[in-house]
């Protein structure tokens, strides 16, 4: 498992842990539901299963030809989490942040679409068929041939 990877799941059980934390808060102190329940569905969505699912598929998915992207996966795990960072930092709070709220919302849903755009582009080099993966090797034969 290269760090990115690393980084994702374990990131992902970070997130896991403080949606989970926010849910019993919720039980304990019903008031907190109004201004914290978009933070806590996102952080279990967003922070807990995405952080996992493209950390193992980065991890897991055929690689053709050894790929690896450390640079995709790099900008994938920084751009997801900054944007969901800034969302559970500003959502609650939007008497503080003034008339900045909106644009520093739609800030961090665009980072967290950018990052599932970057990882569907690195995905759509990792996944192949059988009938791919062979006619790969048997290009690459050729060229050592050559």
């Amino acid at each position: 498992m290269y760090f990115y990877e690393y980084l994702f799941v374990r990131t992902s059980i970070f997130w896991l842990l403080f949606a989970g934390t926010l849910g019993f808060l919720f039980y304990l102190e019903p008031a907190l539901l109004g201004p914290w329940r978009s933070v806590h569905v996102h952080a279990g969505v967003v922070g807990f299963f995405l952080n996992l699912v493209f950390g193992v598929a980065y991890w897991m998915m055929p690689r053709p030809g050894q790929i690896k992207q450390p640079g995709l996966e790099a900008t994938t795990f920084w751009t997801l989490n900054l944007g969901l960072s800034l969302r559970v930092v500003v959502e609650p709070f939007p008497e503080v942040f003034g008339p900045a709220y909106r644009d520093l919302l739609a800030l961090a849903a665009f980072l967290q679409l950018v990052a599932m755009f970057i990882f569907a582009f690195a995905m759509h080099r990792r996944v192949v068929t059988n009938e791919m993966l062979w006619r790969l090797r048997k290009e690459r034969e050729k060229r050592q041939r050559e």
